[in-house]
């Protein structure tokens, strides 16, 4: 008997997760129903969590207490929740603190892939043991039905 395909296990950046959450029908609607639909496994830690948490609340957005929790609803459900190591995994050198925790989230929860359209993150690619893509590059590589990473695996 054959086991079925592991799910690729994927750190998602707060600003593509929160562009799939409050644009419906937005350029990240696919990467909202690849989680949804259980083509990839979400990964979140304390300090990811509390990022999106914060980052909903900005009143650019103009969210309600209650359209906070529905959107958080709709994307911590399906994530699997990484308990981080006392001592933080060792990361390459970073420009914004604020990117450390997907860092060290994608090393403790080994994860295939970092989403993120963040330049700084994504210029760490050649130096970092799992793969950081662009969301396109991710949707591509679900839509191929190829979810065996490069690298980490």
């Amino acid at each position: 008997m054959t086991r079925p395909p592991r799910l690729p296990r994927v750190v998602i950046d707060t600003n593509l997760v929160l562009s799939a959450l409050v644009f419906a029908k937005g350029r990240l609607t696919p990467l909202r129903h690849a989680w949804q639909g259980a083509l990839c496994q979400p990964l979140a830690s304390s300090a990811t969590a509390t990022e999106l948490l914060r980052v909903l609340a900005y009143p650019k957005f103009r969210l309600s207490a209650a359209e906070q929790q529905e959107l958080l609803a709709d994307y911590l459900p399906y994530c699997a929740t990484v308990r981080m190591p006392a001592k933080s995994p060792a990361t390459p050198a970073c420009r914004d603190p604020f990117d450390l925790p997907f860092l060290q989230l994608a090393i403790a929860g080994k994860a295939n892939y970092l989403v993120t359209g963040d330049q700084d993150l994504l210029c760490l690619a050649s130096q970092f043991a799992c793969p950081i893509i662009t969301a396109e590059q991710f949707l591509k590589t679900l839509a191929r039905d190829d979810h065996r990473p490069t690298k980490n695996a």
